[in-house]
């Protein structure tokens, strides 16, 4: 009786041990010896301008290599490297944020109902996925209509000159209209536009909410690697915008508030986090659901731009499909983009 008495006891201090301890993961960790605020401020600091310089450099890169043949859109070497970055940026959805918003979601700090009775980052992803389809479609409907408009008006402009023309009875003269940005525009290069509006919207938030768990750790045991590996993964995903930005064929002014978005999010969130030390904790439900559900809702925006608007645009489009040996440098190039990219979820 006396054992049995024992028994119960040790499991009880057990279970408090264990309860007391997922208590405590849940608010500010003061004891952990890697916690170095005035460390942790420095390298953030020097986070940021490290990640901007690279985030410039992966974003610019298709745009000033414009002028290499070798690099042209046109030409297989860079429809190998938009692959590479497509790799990098679906491994980014898959390996990184999706396991960090299914970690968050079913945190022990948050109450088992309903977070722990339901798979959210799955049903956010999903959710987001279809979202973004709509949004792809409808946008693409909204672009196709005016563009139709613009060449049906264009149309019966061309033909009251020419029948001006022919009553007036001169010698077949006709005004030349050149349509610019405003003017009709190719089918393609629609789709073009509204990939690179709709990847870099995706983008953003991912790279926001990245920043603001950076900014606002002070573990310089996590910064250290986490600076590393952001500045590879802003490198090869600006690649896979810029790609697109390129593609697209957008004015100067619209190429340089891309840029200037893509290139700037990581670090404005690390600098919020950074401001925010004092009052966001990590561990927070608030933070947790918060932070959680906008990772599943980048991870399926993330998965359905790399999968359906890059890889499946590119690998059954009439260039790849006129070259199996193309198809398979290509191929390689995504694997091992996905892979680098996951390899890196090791240390971040």
């Amino acid at each position: 009786m006396a054992s049995n008495t024992r028994m119960v006891s040790i499991f009880l201090i057990f279970m408090v041990f264990l309860c007391t301890k997922a208590l405590s993961q849940c608010e500010d960790e003061t004891n952990n010896p890697c916690n170095n605020k005035s460390k942790a401020l420095n390298l953030k600091i020097i986070g940021i301008a490290t990640i901007l310089i690279t985030s410039i450099i992966g974003v610019c890169l298709p745009l000033i290599t414009r002028s290499v043949p070798a690099l042209s859109p046109d030409r297989s070497l860079f429809v190998i490297v938009k692959a590479f970055a497509s790799g990098i940026i679906l491994a980014t959805a898959f390996m990184h944020v999706l396991p960090d918003s299914f970690d968050m979601l079913r945190s022990s700090c948050l109450a088992d109902n309903p977070w722990h009775k339901f798979p959210f980052t799955g049903f956010v992803a999903m959710l987001s996925a279809i979202f973004t389809l709509m949004v792809d479609s409808m946008v693409t409907s909204m672009y196709t209509k005016k563009n139709n408009a613009i060449v049906a008006e264009g149309s019966e402009v061309v033909a009251g000159d020419h029948e001006n023309a022919i009553t007036s009875g001169g010698g077949m003269h006709f005004h030349g209209h050149h349509h610019g940005q405003k003017g009709p525009i190719g089918q393609q290069l629609l789709r073009y536009r509204v990939v690179a509006m709709v990847l870099e919207l995706g983008i953003v938030v991912h790279s926001i909410v990245i920043g603001l768990g950076l900014g606002a750790s002070n573990d310089v045991c996590t910064i250290k690697p986490l600076v590393a590996a952001l500045c590879f993964h802003q490198m090869f995903e600006g690649m896979g915008l810029g790609g697109c930005i390129l593609q697209a064929e957008y004015k100067m002014a619209k190429k340089t508030v891309m840029v200037f978005f893509f290139s700037v999010t990581t670090p404005f969130g690390i600098a919020l986090g950074i401001a925010l030390s004092k009052t966001y904790k990590e561990n927070s439900p608030s933070a947790l659901i918060t932070v959680g559900l906008l990772n599943a809702s980048s991870a399926g925006l993330l998965i359905y731009m790399a999968l359906v608007d890059l890889l499946a645009a590119d690998f059954m489009g009439p260039k790849l499909q006129g070259s199996i040996k193309l198809q398979i440098k290509a191929y390689a190039a995504v694997l091992l983009g996905a892979g680098g990219m996951s390899l890196m979820s090791k240390w971040a």
